[in-house]
C-alpha cells in the first residue's frame, strides 16, 4: 500500500514537472506560428514543419480552374489567387489562429508579418470569395 502511494505521488510529480514539448504557439490568440514553406493554391499553404493550412472562410478555384461541387466559386482564376497568396505570405512567418480541420489540413485565420489578416486580404483582392457558411461560425475581417 505504501509503495503504491509513493508510486502515485512520483508519477504525479513527474507529470507536473516534466518539461513541455516545444510548440509554436501564439500566446495572444492561443494559435500557432507558421513559417511559410510553400503556397499550394489560393487558399492553402504549407508551413516549414509540414503543417498544411487551409485559410478559414474563403474559397478559391482549384488549381485546374474548377470549383468543387457545393463550394462557392469566384470569378477570378486559380492562378491569380495563388499569386496573391504568394504576395501576402511567401517567405513570411504567419501568426495563425486554429479554427478546426478540413481534409487533414488545419483551418486557420492568419496574419502576416505586417499584421495583415491574409484571409480578409484575399477576399478584398477579389481573387477568392467569402464562404458565408464558415464565416458565420467564426468571422474573418474583424
Amino acid at each position: 500500500m505504501m509503495l503504491s502511494a509513493a508510486l502515485v505521488i512520483a508519477v504525479g510529480l513527474a507529470v507536473f514537472f516534466w518539461p513541455a514539448a516545444p510548440i509554436s504557439s501564439n500566446p495572444a490568440g492561443g494559435g500557432f506560428v507558421c513559417p511559410v514553406g510553400s503556397i499550394t493554391d489560393g487558399d492553402t499553404l504549407r508551413c516549414t514543419d509540414g503543417t498544411r493550412v487551409r485559410l478559414h472562410a474563403i474559397a478559391a478555384r482549384e488549381s485546374d480552374e474548377t470549383c468543387s461541387p457545393g463550394h462557392p466559386c469566384p470569378d477570378a482564376s486559380a492562378a491569380s489567387a495563388t499569386t496573391k497568396l504568394k504576395e501576402l505570405a511567401s517567405g513570411q512567418t504567419l501568426q495563425c489562429r486554429d479554427i478546426g480541420t478540413s481534409y487533414n489540413r488545419v483551418t486557420a485565420i492568419c496574419d502576416n508579418e505586417a499584421g495583415v489578416e491574409i484571409n480578409c486580404a484575399m477576399v478584398r483582392s477579389g481573387t477568392v470569395v467569402l464562404w458565408e457558411r464558415f464565416n458565420r461560425e467564426v468571422p474573418i475581417c474583424q
